[in-house]
């Protein structure tokens, strides 16, 4: 699974502007452990670098793209990340390896109850978990050093921006519903202007927006 995710950043690497991850980020990457967060009857597909359905019409993302936002989103050891779409947990516990707290936030409340044993009984601690709308964020611990969307959004939610700490990152998919998609990368700076890039195309489920959740 390593040599795939390091051969396709070499691969990508005129889009992603790197032509490798951060050792740290690589080394989360080989730590956690891929074949816990997969569904029993897709254990042999776990290293495959690619996507799983994990129920609930939500999937696992392919190893290659969890290396990839993660290091976009450049999680230093003090920060405090937040996460939209627990899912699994899988992007969850890496997060929690490079990061000093993780609040994420899920909408099917089956997935994140799930996600949460998962994770306690692994060990990862510095978690905190909420079922709810992805689109409002998670006011109450903000602002974030880091905010990271592991579903496609139609937009960048404002609120999210407004939740992102002055120097912050946030990454995040935006485009149609299993449709068209791109990655994208916002910062704000010291003085909360915010710019964004476009990183690479992406195929991601949908973000739930606020009305519609599966709570």
């Amino acid at each position: 699974m390593l040599h795939d995710i390091e051969t396709e950043a070499r691969y990508t690497r005129e889009l992603i502007g790197r032509e490798a991850f951060a050792p740290r980020v690589m080394q989360a990457m080989a730590e956690v452990p891929r074949e816990k967060f997969v569904p029993p009857n897709m254990q042999g597909a776990a290293f495959e670098n690619g996507p799983l359905p994990i129920g609930h019409g939500q999937t696992i993302s392919q190893p290659y793209i969890v290396a990839l936002m993660t290091d976009l989103l450049e999680p230093a050891a003090d920060h405090r990340i937040l996460e939209i779409g627990t899912g699994c947990g899988y992007q969850t516990a890496i997060l929690s390896r490079l990061c000093a707290r993780v609040y994420t936030v899920e909408v099917v409340r089956e997935l994140g109850a799930a996600a949460a044993d998962r994770l306690q009984l692994l060990g990862y601690r510095n978690i905190e978990f909420l079922v709810g709308n992805g689109y409002a964020g998670w006011p109450d611990h903000a602002p974030y050093d880091g905010i990271i969307v592991t579903a496609a959004a139609s937009h960048v939610p404002p609120a999210l921006v407004e939740q992102l700490e002055h120097g912050g990152r946030l990454v995040i998919p935006v485009g149609e519903p299993y449709g068209y998609q791109n990655l994208m990368l916002l910062e704000k700076d010291e003085q909360g202007e915010v710019s964004s890039r476009t990183i690479l195309g992406v195929a991601f489920v949908p973000l739930v927006e606020a009305g519609h959740d599966k709570t």
